[in-house]
């Protein structure tokens, strides 16, 4: 028998969903442009951090300013944070000069010259601040003023604390400035390298600016060139003289990021060879220099370099992440490298190390263990075989701040479908109050793009993710347009099951009726170390197969139109850009590639040679992973754009592939930004954003470009 009364109901629910969702409302190119909309989404609060075990701070907004709060964490009370809880003493530069300020706020001039100090960095102890200055180090001392020259021989090619390019770019990080020198954790000595590049070939940067313009000459080594030879040095923080570490300057080899052990007694340092597939941890003694072995790694492809080491205060040992296995994981060693135990196992990766309880002996520490797009915190035992705990709860990914102690972290945890929340956590996984949350009152009464997470399948049966943006009111019955956006590099995936604002550009292609998509290949990371190895020799040929699959795949599907699958990236993905219009020209139709390589033989050494070995060793692998070899196949809309002083990716790329497709007699377009180096900002930018939009437009709507844009261009 029906139950009429409940068929009533189920109507009367479906009548107000139908309504609720005919009420829903577009955002117009005002709101999405001009003047945003108000209360679909709020700005979170911002959580600096915690200043003791139970306390954080949160910063408030206040009218037009932001104020730091003081919060306990088990109450919630809060209090304005005295000047000592949110303040650290920082040194800075202004005029060239080095400035110390104090946490209240006082400010003290070290230097007085004329020359520029670069990357002044503050001792432990706040007494010292050691820099360089043409190419040498120094130090100050903060009280008196006095200043301590380490190194005379500083030049044009001899760099002193002041990293080389190729080790600022591809080894100790964009985020050190080209510092390269470290305290030790008792102020008293500092430990440095020392670059000779003098060897290094030059390379040629014009600047056409004025009536001759200039060269900007760079020492840059490219792809099986010479490195520049490098020293390790040990000063001691108020005096001068250098103990080297007993190393072959000579030899044709790499240095990674040193460490200092907790007692400062000693200073490791890692090593690799030229071929980076053997990396050496010694620990140097910094009275004599001498060395002895810690711990070796070898790998068939390549071994990564540690970003971080964790040595245990109690002197039991360290720890450290390694890939070897295939993934990701943890490991204990005692301080003669004995492996004491594996910390974590598995198919999964682990994330950042965030602490180590040693009295509770046990690891705090992030992980993708759940999903391969997704971020926990986890905790392990350091003594038994236990499993890792999972911490964080729901189907987020979580992004968390963790208390000293380990009994509380503040997690911002999001999806693709679920704008991100804040909430206050104990050491238990349970929630003890949420703090913020980003939906705003507006967001249900606005029809709002929604992403999903994908997966495809390679033809050689991988599985991999993609996140699929539909367009708003979508009709699976009409024929949509795709655009592809892409990185693809080696470890840098960008597919996650986490929030994405879905206003401002993305919001309208949307609406015009864009299927927006984002690929990670079989490298991205989602399968460790064992999918990375896949582009050994051969970087290029797998990913853009695999954006082929992943493309394949969408074509499928009956509502997308198969002669406008567009795609666009900058760096690693200008080359898969110019890669899926050659290489994968039968899927790929239009493309806009952003300072891209065109060759790996054009590029710097350490990265190259890392996954290709040299153009002398392994020619084939750079023959097959050029888009130069398939520039015959281009048959699509390619737009090239590259700004004419990038000193990382050189326009040298571009215009060899310009060159090769005018050869060849190809259509296609070309943009160059002058004076710009890898990428571009302020009016370039918004000259580069308009036309990208002209060809979006042009190409993939095909349709005339809205007024709309003209006259907000014009403001």
């Amino acid at each position: 028998m029906i139950n009429t009364s409940r068929v009533v109901i189920l109507l009367s629910f479906l009548s107000i969903s139908f309504t609720a969702a005919a009420q829903q409302k577009e955002l117009s190119f005002r709101e999405i442009f001009v003047a945003p909309a108000k209360d679909i989404l709020n700005p979170l609060p911002v959580y600096s951090g915690w200043i003791d075990d139970n306390h954080y701070i949160e910063y408030r907004q206040e009218g037009q300013q932001t104020k730091p709060y003081t919060v306990e964490a088990k109450t919630g009370s809060a209090v304005p944070s005295a000047p000592a809880q949110v303040n650290e003493a920082t040194v800075f530069i202004l005029n060239k000069d080095i400035f110390f300020k104090d946490a209240a706020g006082n400010e003290k001039q070290l230097t007085r010259d004329t020359l520029l100090e670069k990357n002044p960095t503050l001792s432990p102890d706040k007494k010292r601040v050691a820099f360089t200055r043409n190419n040498d180090l120094f130090s100050v001392d903060v009280t008196s003023g006095n200043e301590t020259r380490y190194t005379t021989d500083g030049s044009d090619v001899i760099y002193n604390g002041w990293a080389s390019w190729v080790y600022f770019e591809e080894i100790l990080g964009r985020a050190t400035r080209y510092k390269a020198f470290w305290w030790s954790p008792d102020s008293k000595r500092i430990a440095y390298m020392r670059f000779d590049d003098s060897k290094v070939p030059v390379y040629p940067i014009y600047n056409s600016a004025g009536q001759h313009g200039f060269l900007e000459n760079t020492r840059y080594p490219k792809a099986g060139d010479r490195n520049p030879e490098v020293k390790v040095g040990i000063v001691s923080a108020g005096t001068k003289g250098t103990v080297w570490a007993d190393f072959d300057p000579k030899a044709d080899q790499y240095f990674g990021t040193p460490y200092w052990m907790a007692d400062s007694k000693s200073l490791w340092v890692q090593w690799m060879n030229r071929d980076q597939n053997d990396l050496i941890i010694y620990n140097v003694d910094p009275l004599s220099g001498s060395k002895g072995i810690i711990y070796e790694e070898k790998q068939e492809t390549w071994v990564d370099w540690f970003d971080s080491m964790y040595f245990l205060k109690n002197g039991s040992g360290f720890i450290l992440k390694s890939d070897k296995s295939g993934w990701g994981h943890f490991y204990f060693y005692d301080l003669k490298g004995n492996l004491k135990k594996q910390l974590t196992s598995g198919s999964w990766r682990v994330g950042e190390l965030l602490r180590v309880d040693e009295g509770d002996q046990e690891i705090f520490f992030t992980a993708r263990q759940e999903v391969s797009t997704r971020y926990d915190l986890y905790t392990v035992g350091l003594r038994g075989n236990d499993e890792p705990k999972r911490l964080t709860f729901g189907n987020y990914d979580h992004q968390v701040s963790l208390s000293p102690d380990g009994k509380y972290f503040i997690t911002t945890y999001s999806s693709l479908s679920s704008p991100p929340k804040v909430a206050l956590v104990d050491h238990k996984g349970e929630i003890v109050r949420e703090l913020a949350n980003a939906q705003g009152t507006a967001y249900e009464f606005h029809n709002i793009p929604k992403t999903e997470l994908s997966y495809y399948k390679t033809r050689d049966g991988l599985e991999l993710p993609m996140t699929i943006t539909l367009p708003l009111n979508f009709d699976a019955s009409k024929k949509y347009p795709v655009w592809i956006t892409v990185y693809g590099g080696p470890d840098a995936g960008t597919v996650y099951d986490r929030w994405k604002s879905p206003l401002g550009i993305n919001y309208w292609w949307a609406k015009e009726g864009i299927i927006q998509v984002v690929i990670d290949n079989r490298s991205a990371g989602h399968l460790g170390k064992v999918g990375m190895d896949f582009i050994y020799r051969k970087m290029g040929k797998y990913e853009i197969e695999d954006y082929m699959d992943a493309a394949s795949s969408l074509k499928t599907k009956p509502y997308v139109d198969h002669t406008r699958i567009g795609i666009t990236g900058g760096s690693f993905g200008g080359y898969i850009t110019t890669m899926a219009l050659t290489y994968g020209s039968d899927i790929f139709t239009h493309g806009i590639a952003n300072y891209s390589v065109t060759d790996w033989a054009l590029y710097d050494t350490h990265y190259t040679e890392r996954f290709m070995g040299t153009p002398k060793n392994n020619a084939e692998g750079y023959r097959i992973t050029s888009p130069l070899t398939y520039a015959d196949r281009l048959k699509g809309t390619l737009r090239i754009v590259h700004g004419t002083m990038d000193d990382n990716v050189h326009m040298q790329n571009s215009i060899q592939l310009v060159n090769k497709l005018q050869d060849l007699n190809k259509h296609f377009e070309f943009m160059l930004y002058p004076g710009e180096r890898h990428g571009w900002g302020g009016l370039k930018a918004k000259h580069s954003t308009q036309e990208t939009v002209r060809f979006m437009y042009t190409h993939i709507l095909q349709k005339p470009l809205p007024q709309e844009f003209l006259d907000y261009w014009k403001k």
